[in-house]
């Protein structure tokens, strides 16, 4: 099951790129995913049905409870067969609909399909809403779109702020709920129901989720709203498939606590005030997608009754209707959206005459309308009667209430479903004249029509259909003595003649439009959800504004004041609460530490005192290099390498950013308290680490888990301890933070973007004590600069980009030395790479190891070396690395084997002998890969100057090609500027802004 949720998530990455070459083919290919998914559900069907759940469990931390655990039941079959089945007609209908964006299109609904299939396929609480989070973002990439007009981006953010409401309420609740019943896994919580405690409070909170999620009273408003997206959007997500994921979480939980308070009369109250209101809205609408919005609010609500009431018969009737509301409204869909796109619009008051226009449409619309009014020999009819069955018989507390709840919601049911067919077909009498319409291709019309015929096919072959629904409802005690049964006629009962009235009540209601819609207009209008959300954001936003102005002062210090001081007293208040005795602290292990520890002492204590800034930063690395120097000396040279490594970036980056800033630190004195409060604070703070450190050695009662990863290391096939951790036992926590370190990376770059989006600063602005202002001199085109500036110039390049730096700024010595050390480094690092399952080393360090080498090729030879040194875009290179370790760790599963399993392997070649390793290794050259283009990208972020890219600008406008600058043309105070000629190699580039 995880491999076909997989499936589904690969698939999405890979379609943007097929599109490219396939077009509008890539609908086709999307397809495929979601209709294995579909066979594979089929093939399991005999046996689930039978009672036999096909379950499925990877650990990921067992003795922390989190596994990734899948079941396939009764339940989850249906909401499978759902999801999957009408994923592929609405892939379907897109390669139709939409004129550009396939690839990304169809991506997005195939990687919601590959969510919302794992969420009914869950079986533990937290993968449950790790899916249904995952719905909500895939619902707001769909609704935005892409470069789109502001209404749907203001509906993609109320559709999200919604959902995520509810869903942060949602997993409150899971978490209480799992704690009161000692589980996590749903199928454990519902065989040994918790009762008592907080069990009430947990389940009013996950059904505050499952209602905003779909869409009930008073969280409605996202759902219409949501009507902005695409149609193929709202068939899929907002009819079928995510926002039934609330009522497939009341249809799940109900068996075990329907019976505890307040479940009942919440769901109950909720679902039937949501059927009334709902219908009686829709008959306000004139959009066609808004009016079946509202439409579909009204029936999740009867599905979220139906399923909490908590009776046999009425679980029935929800399980049937849930599979024919998914039929029939988005087959309704896919016709406005065939009539938007031929006709040109969906407003029922501008339609007229398209049923003759367009028969095969109007045939569509009429079956699927009539399921949707509950007509024989409809599935949704059989649905209503099952429906009204159970609220005739329930041996309910207000049966009869919730009996005419029922009756008035479905008599409007009837009223606006004949609205829409008049408003989308008929011809209008005060129309001017018909609609001109375009008429469709088969192909457009074809998955709504076979939707449409599955609701007929469905109710007549009504054994099938009672034999797919009937098991999820015989969790539920049979209150009677014969139970329910899936039939199209069950003879001359109360229910037939109650589902005759509804809809001839409902035909007349319709036929009396005109005195309705005057009443309607006369009546008051019930509170607007919209409004009232809009009023909440913006409420939301005066109060932030307000904390924002208040505690957000600009001052970098005060920030770090604040966080550190709350960082120590916090949890020194429980350290010295909790502490254990010290005893057998020892001072040092070697004498060598000592002298260390003093270098360390003494360089942190000069960073406090050092006025400029470069010489801080020196020193502030010289700490770090010294706590390299202690970890080799404990032992721990893989721990060294990599603060070496790390300490060395920092410091190169560091100082390419300290070229946009003054060379001393603030001038002037600071008030005196403030510098003793920081002095107090940082004392503390080096305080409490230590003894934290000291404490946390001390206080260990068990061996730890380093003495069982030095037991196992012999079954990754290596010998570094270390690297195994990394790359093999705890290989998901490294996924975990080499995509952090990802997202670190991009958040950098953007807000450096951001900044030089500002322009670059104006001379007087720029200038500082220790720099003065920038003097730009232009040259004539073409005019070469007098002999005696370049008699000391370089002729000869040994780096091939170093001609586009200035002469003056080059070194022959340099690149001499450079150009053989980046082929010496480079091999260092594939070396480090290859040897870390061995000796210290791997793929972070060797990453590590090669930036280096590029930042070399960058100082010496400038950007245009660095671009030839490195012609990938550095953020290609990163994201090839992230996608090549979860490959490489997602690939066991096609095997059978849990994620990020790794299997040695072993083959001999002639002249090398006997060749052994792991697969872990290509785990490791993703890390590898990623941190090279991680460093890359940190590179370009830092390594551009404002006036080198202003003299870039005035370079292009001057006629020569644009070519970056290096990096020492931030400090220097004159650039020159010189249009080239098209023989100079360059241009106006580098070479063209000589200082």
């Amino acid at each position: 099951m995880l491999s076909l949720v997989v499936l589904h998530l690969v698939g999405a990455a890979l379609l943007p790129v097929v599109a490219r070459r396939f077009g509008r083919a890539v609908w086709a290919v999307a397809a495929l995913p979601p209709l294995a998914a579909f066979g594979w559900a089929l093939t399991r069907a005999g046996a689930v049905l039978d009672g036999q759940a096909v379950t499925e469990t990877v650990a990921w931390a067992p003795a922390l409870g989190l596994e990734l655990a899948f079941r396939l039941d009764a339940l989850s079959l249906l909401l499978a067969c759902v999801v999957t089945g009408v994923g592929v007609a609405v892939l379907a209908y897109g390669a139709s609909y939409y004129e550009a964006g396939h690839g990304r299109e169809a991506g997005l609904l195939l990687a919601f399909a590959g969510v919302m299939l794992g969420l009914v396929l869950a079986d533990h609480l937290f993968l449950l809403y790790l899916f249904w989070e995952l719905t909500t973002i895939a619902s707001f990439l769909l609704i935005a779109g892409r470069r789109e007009g502001s209404e749907r981006r203001r509906a993609a953010e109320q559709a999200l702020l919604t959902t995520i409401a509810g869903g942060l309420v949602l997993l409150l609740g899971l978490i209480v709920l799992g704690e009161a019943g000692g589980t996590y896994r749903i199928s454990e919580l519902l065989a040994d129901p918790p009762r008592g405690g907080l069990v009430g409070v947990a389940l009013v909170l996950v059904l505050l989720g499952a209602f905003a999620k779909s869409a009930q009273f008073p969280l409605h408003a996202w759902l219409p709203a949501a009507m902005a997206a695409p149609t193929p959007v709202s068939a899929y997500l907002h009819a079928a498939t995510m926002v039934k994921a609330g009522v497939y979480l009341v249809a799940r939980l109900a068996p075990g606590f329907a019976e505890v308070a307040p479940w009942r009369p919440l769901v109950l109250v909720v679902g039937l005030y949501a059927l009334v209101v709902g219908a009686w809205r829709a008959l306000r609408e004139s959009d066609l997608k808004r009016l079946l919005a509202y439409g579909t609010i009204s029936e999740l609500g009867l599905m979220i009754a139906l399923f909490g009431a908590g009776t046999r018969t009425a679980a029935l009737a929800g399980a049937l209707l849930l599979l024919a509301h998914a039929l029939f409204k988005a087959s309704l869909f896919m016709v406005v959206g065939v009539l938007d796109h031929q006709a040109g619009g969906r407003d029922l008051r501008e339609l007229s005459g398209v049923a003759r226009a367009l028969p095969g449409v109007c045939a569509v619309a009429v079956l699927a309308a009539a399921s949707m009014a509950k007509l024989p020999p409809l599935l949704g009819y059989i649905a209503q009667d099952g429906a009204l069955e159970a609220f005739l018989h329930a041996p309910l507390t207000g049966h009869q209430a919730a009996l005419a709840a029922l009756c008035l919601g479905s008599v409007l049911t009837v009223t606006y479903t004949a609205r829409y067919l008049w408003g989308a077909f008929a011809r209008k009498p005060d129309a001017a004249g018909p609609t001109p319409v375009e008429r469709p291709s088969a192909a457009f019309v074809a998955p709504g029509a076979v939707l449409a015929v599955l609701g007929l096919a469905a109710a007549v072959a009504y054994p099938v259909t009672g034999a797919l629904t009937a098991p999820y409802a015989d969790r539920y005690p049979v209150l009677s003595a014969e139970p329910y049964k899936t039939a199209l006629w069950h003879g001359w009962t109360p229910a037939l003649g109650i589902a005759a009235l509804i809809v001839a009540a409902g035909l007349a209601l319709h036929a009396a439009r005109g005195p309705l819609t005057r009443l309607l207009l006369r009546l008051p209008r019930l509170p607007d959800a919209e409004e009232c959300y809009r009023r909440t954001v913006r409420a939301v936003h005066r109060a932030a504004v307000a904390v924002t102005r208040t505690t957000q002062v600009g001052s970098l210090p005060l920030y770090l004041t604040v966080t550190l001081a709350t960082v120590v007293l916090l949890p020194a208040v429980g350290l010295l609460a909790a502490l254990p005795p010290l005893e057998g602290v020892r001072p040092w292990w070697t004498p060598l530490e000592v002298p260390l520890a003093l270098a360390v002492l003494a360089a942190a204590v000069a960073a406090t005192f050092l006025l400029h800034r470069l010489a801080a930063v020196l020193v502030t690395g010289a700490v770090g290099y010294g706590v390299a120097g202690l970890f080799a000396l404990q032992g721990a040279p893989d721990l060294a390498l990599t603060q070496f490594l790390v300490e060395s970036l920092t410091l190169v980056v560091v100082v390419l950013v300290l070229r946009r800033m003054p060379a001393r630190f603030t001038p002037g004195g600071q008030p005196r308290l403030g510098r003793w409060v920081r002095v107090g604070v940082a004392v503390s703070v080096g305080a409490f680490v230590a003894g934290f450190a000291i404490v946390a050695t001390q206080a260990r009662q068990t061996p730890g888990a380093s003495t069982d990863y030095l037991r196992r290391v012999s079954e990754t096939g290596g010998e570094n301890v270390v690297n195994a951790i990394l790359v093999d036992f705890r290989a998901l926590d490294t996924l975990g933070e080499i995509s952090v370190l990802l997202v670190t990376a991009i958040g950098v770059v953007s807000l450096v973007r951001l900044w030089r989006g500002e322009g670059p600063e104006p001379a007087s602005a720029a200038a500082g004590p220790d720099r003065p202002p920038t003097r730009r001199v232009r040259l004539t085109g073409g005019t070469p600069a007098p002999r005696a500036a370049r008699w000391d110039e370089p002729r000869e390049r040994w780096l091939p980009g170093a001609g586009e730096r200035p002469g003056a700024e080059r070194s022959v010595l340099l690149e001499v030395v450079t150009r053989l050390l980046f082929p010496s480094i480079i091999v260092l690092s594939l070396f480090l790479l290859l040897s870390g399952h061995y000796r210290p080393g791997g793929g972070f360090a060797g990453g590590l190891v090669a930036g280096q080498a590029f930042i070399l090729r960058y100082l010496v030879g400038g950007r245009a070396d660095l671009g030839l040194a490195a012609p990938v875009e550095p953020g290609t290179l990163a994201g090839a690395g992230l996608a090549l370790a979860a490959t490489a760790g997602a690939l066991p599963l096609a095997f059978g084997a849990p994620p990020l399993t790794s299997a040695l392997w072993e083959f001999h070649l002639p002249l090398l002998g006997a060749v052994k390793g792991s697969t872990s290794l290509f785990f490791d050259i993703g890390v590898y890969v990623l941190v090279l283009g991680v460093v890359l990208k940190l590179l370009a972020a830092a390594g551009t100057s404002p006036q080198t890219e202003s003299g870039a600008e005035e370079g292009d406008e001057a006629g020569g090609p644009e070519a970056p600058g290096g990096p020492g043309e931030a400090g220097n105070a004159e650039t020159a500027e010189s249009a080239g000629n098209a023989g100079n190699a360059g241009g106006a580039g580098e070479g063209g802004r000589a200082r």
